[in-house]
């Protein structure tokens, strides 16, 4: 049998949204095709590309370093705590509950929780950063079922309102990563799958992933 695969990225572009005063990607060559060419005689040709941004940005992971200053970074990140077997969740509401989420699967222990609450189909627009989000009450839970991730398709998983960001505060103390700005949650409905979110070893508090989904 063969697997399915299922992005669930967002594409880096400059013109992307991001967080509120959050400078844009920038996504340049520092060698393009045509100077590299002189460099290799004519025989071959080459683009170096820099890429500048800010690490919590597209589709991507927090570490608990992000919330919390003496905890790991993303370079601490092991393959298992970032490939796990997925729940999806259907939430309904802004501020979510345990009871805003309906789950085909209810054992959650060990698993990547995905939080589908449509708001995907709103990125590029002003409505975007109007968002459902989840709730102290909702981190709570997910800590006592002993989830190892938590994804939604929002910029952002605290209600932007709240400064305190109880759902990152929680989440992160208790070793749960957090994977933001998914896309496309409604094509796993009714399926079974492996979450991945890899991403590059690297000491930071926050990086982008290629999120995506193995159906089996």
């Amino acid at each position: 049998m063969h697997s399915k695969f299922i992005d669930l990225s967002h594409k880096i572009e400059e013109d992307m949204p991001t967080f509120k005063g959050i400078e844009k990607p920038r996504i340049y060559p520092v060698l393009t095709h045509e100077a590299s060419r002189q460099r290799y005689s004519g025989f071959a040709e080459f683009e170096l590309t820099r890429v500048e941004l800010t690490t919590s940005i597209g589709t991507y992971i927090d570490s608990p370093y992000h919330r919390h200053r003496d905890m790991e970074d993303i370079s601490s990140i092991k393959l298992e705590d970032v490939i796990l077997d997925g729940v999806l969740a259907k939430s309904r509401g802004k501020a979510l509950f345990p009871e805003s989420l309906e789950m085909e699967d209810k054992n959650l222990s060990g698993k990547a929780v995905l939080i589908n609450t449509g708001w995907s189909r709103f990125w590029r627009s002003e409505e975007y950063f109007d968002h459902p989000f989840v709730t102290a009450e909702l981190a709570e839970y997910f800590v006592e079922q002993n989830v190892r991730l938590v994804g939604i398709d929002t910029i952002n998983i605290d209600n932007p309102e709240d400064l305190s960001r109880p759902a990152h505060t929680i989440l992160l103390r208790n070793h749960i990563y957090i994977v933001e700005n998914l896309n496309n949650l409604h094509l796993l409905y009714g399926k079974k799958f492996i979450f991945f979110a890899v991403p590059l070893k690297i000491r930071a508090a926050a990086f982008p992933v290629r999120a995506f989904a193995e159906i089996f």
